[in-house]
């Protein structure tokens, strides 16, 4: 009998235990923005459960939706569910595929899990995290919660009357915010500021709006991000949320004319978030322009403002042409490089490397494309220089 009263001891806090689901992330929703959030945080390494509270996920227009590391994610996900080789065009995907498609991907994830069909009747805080409330004996604990619909179920939790989803901010240059972005919105100027994205005052919780699948990926890299270092999400690290969401394929700068297909993307975007070269806003839309001739005065000023040595080189080189050769003498002099070395590496990554299709020659002026590989390859003004909540430059 003593026997089995010790099994009997040590059984009911398994049993109690086995009714708790614990998670990295936890997803609230069935929205564009909660199938984003979920995925990206478990392409980010952590767990996540999207709990939609229904019976699977209701999006817009799949083909409508932006091309990201997200999208590309669920279409290599379909190929394999659907049998259909990388040749073959994919289907219209309806509501039916697309659940049945995160079906299998949840099913056979260790990452990723979506529970469909079961509502939460409380949410509270656990430690620095959250636990919803299935039943009375079960619940779900996560380190960090992202709502995309019915916050007021929550707002109590929160200790607040009221709670506004993220708002994006329009690129502008009169400001240095842009530096911030975590996320561009597609067809637009908007972009969404990681510190737009936390919530004051409100610790592990992010607020978003249901159809947008940009911030969407943003809130599930943060989330990510705050789950994986075990840290609260107003200490989230800036430059490190934007390099994984630049490695998913998640434009920060809506370009119009450069998609994520393009050789170049990921160098003209880590310059562009730089400043050191400036798009062109028409018509609420953005253009970099990749083969347009970069001028002197375009650049002589944010290049100072990120190096020191700089203002030095600008000094002796007083309205130049923007060539191969004075470029690669001003990455030579800043980045303490040895010109020659430089002009000869250059040369044999010019077509093959850098996919140019204009010719090595020391004295073409470079285009915006060309310049953006050279800079961003040689002096790494995104990944060397950090920036303050304004995007103020910090050296």
């Amino acid at each position: 009998m003593k026997k089995l009263f010790f099994v009997f001891l040590y059984l009911i806090p398994l049993l109690t235990y086995a009714q708790t689901i614990k998670t990295d992330v936890l997803v609230l929703g069935n929205s564009t923005a909660a199938f984003a959030a979920g995925i990206q945080a478990s392409e980010s390494g952590v767990n996540a459960i999207i709990l939609t509270q229904s019976d699977g996920f209701k999006l817009n227009n799949f083909k409508n939706l932006p091309q990201t590391g997200v999208t590309k994610a669920f279409e290599k996900r379909a190929r394999k569910s659907l049998k259909i080789a990388d040749s073959t065009a994919l289907p219209e995907i309806t509501p039916q595929i697309l659940n049945a498609v995160i079906k299998n991907w949840s099913d056979s994830s260790k990452l990723l899990d979506v529970i469909n069909n079961t509502p939460y009747y409380e949410l509270k805080r656990s430690g620095s995290g959250w636990e919803a409330k299935l039943t009375k004996e079960k619940s779900i604990k996560a380190k960090v919660l992202i709502v995309t619909d019915n916050i007021e179920k929550i707002l109590p939790a929160l200790k607040i009357q009221s709670l506004n989803p993220v708002e994006t901010n329009n690129l502008n240059y009169s400001e240095n915010l842009y530096r911030t972005t975590i996320g561009g919105i597609n067809g637009t100027s908007d972009f969404l500021s990681l510190y737009n994205l936390i919530i004051p005052n409100q610790e592990n919780i992010l607020y978003i709006k249901p159809d947008n699948l940009e911030i969407g990926q943003a809130a599930g890299a943060t989330a990510a991000y705050a789950a994986f270092f075990q840290t609260k999400t107003s200490l989230s690290n800036l430059k490190r949320i934007q390099g994984e969401l630049l490695s998913y394929k998640l434009s920060l700068m809506p370009f119009e004319d450069v998609t994520i297909a393009d050789s170049n993307w990921l160098a003209i975007q880590k310059v562009s978030i730089t400043g050191i070269l400036k798009a062109d806003i028409n018509n609420g839309k953005v253009y970099f322009n990749a083969e347009k001739q970069v001028t002197y005065d375009e650049i002589k000023q944010p290049i100072k403002d990120y190096y020191y040595k700089a203002q030095i080189w600008f000094d002796d080189h007083q309205n130049i042409s923007i060539n191969l050769e004075n470029t690669i003498s001003m990455v030579s002099y800043v980045g303490n490089k040895a010109v020659d070395a430089t002009k000869t590496e250059i040369e044999k990554k010019w077509n093959k490397s850098y996919k140019f299709s204009s010719k090595y020659d020391l004295k073409k002026v470079l285009t915006r494309r060309e310049f953006s590989v050279i800079i961003n390859e040689y002096l790494k003004p995104f990944d060397v220089v950090n920036v303050d909540r304004t995007g103020r430059v910090i050296r």
